[in-house]
């Protein structure tokens, strides 16, 4: 039987549920046309459901289970439970009105990832980002948004990164070009607050941090960037992370993850070392020093 990490968000839940079920249906060599029919519902939407991408009917988790041969009632429950627990709200719905669709499923995979690795070659990741950084990074997609949505867009992203500091934090992993650290968003005080902020965070125990210096030239990471997320139970996919203006690209095919990862793990490699990165941080930082100082 899966079972849930404690606290794991609906976004994971629900591929919990959704791959158990798959699991059942194939041990019963039922297709997903079928397994539709009984639920009064497509292929498709089995496919979906199997995935994690919808919602649950507690009516058709039941049905599924009785077509699938699963009587006892322990087993029932504690699936039946899942779907109720997979139907609650992230703490991020407060923030449906803002946060895209595509993005509310990062946000709750994010959430009950063990580790995240990103690579980074427009901005420094959210995750990292100061208040006053993220401002400006926001506005530069939002400048005609009232200054209050702006304000919610700013807590979201400051609300994202308690995970980072909560008991069961994740371990994050960021390679980040140097060129990010050297584009001055939101002027020089902005930037040099935000590169040391970075040397902070990259004192903590679950938080590695490298750069890819100029001086590399070509590298690994040439195709732009990406996230990997991993999770606690061995049973789920790593998902591959890809941001586009207006949507983005989640992948879990074992071979596209399996290229990533080979990239992240090249881009490893070829960058500054944590402890030269973080000196590296705090030299730029230096740069951004207003000149009458």
């Amino acid at each position: 039987m899966i079972t849930a990490e404690p606290g794991a968000g609906p976004t994971v839940l629900r591929i919990l549920l959704g791959s158990q079920l798959r699991r059942l249906r194939e041990e019963r060599n039922v297709s997903r046309e079928d397994a539709g029919y009984a639920i009064r519902a497509s292929e498709s939407k089995i496919s979906r459901m199997e995935l994690g991408r919808v919602g649950f009917k507690e009516r058709d988790v039941s049905d599924l289970l009785t077509l699938y041969g699963v009587h006892d009632e322990t087993e029932r429950e504690a699936l039946l439970s899942l779907a109720r627990e997979a139907n609650q709200p992230g703490w991020w719905h407060k923030y449906g009105d803002i946060l895209p669709n595509w993005f509310q499923a990062y946000v709750g995979l994010e959430a009950a990832a063990s580790l995240i690795r990103t690579y980074e070659v427009q901005f420094i990741p959210g995750l990292l980002q100061t208040e006053d950084y993220a401002r400006a990074v926001i506005l530069l997609a939002n400048g005609s948004a009232p200054k209050e949505e702006i304000d919610r867009r700013v807590q979201l992203r400051m609300e994202r990164q308690r995970l980072l500091t909560r008991a069961s934090a994740p371990r994050f992993w960021a390679i980040i070009d140097e060129a990010v650290l050297r584009r001055p968003i939101g002027g020089r005080d902005i930037m040099r607050g935000q590169l040391e902020h970075l040397a902070k965070m990259a004192e903590r125990a679950n938080v590695t941090l490298q750069v890819i210096p100029f001086g590399y030239g070509g590298h690994a990471g040439a195709g732009g960037a990406f996230t990997l997320l991993r999770f606690p139970d061995q049973t789920l996919p790593d998902i591959v992370y890809i941001e586009q203006l207006t949507s983005a690209l989640y992948l879990e095919k074992r071979e596209d993850v399996d290229t990533y990862l080979e990239s992240m793990e090249r881009l490893a490699v070829e960058a500054d070392s944590p402890d030269r990165s973080r000196e590296r941080f705090l030299e730029i930082s230096r740069d951004f020093t207003p000149r009458s100082e």
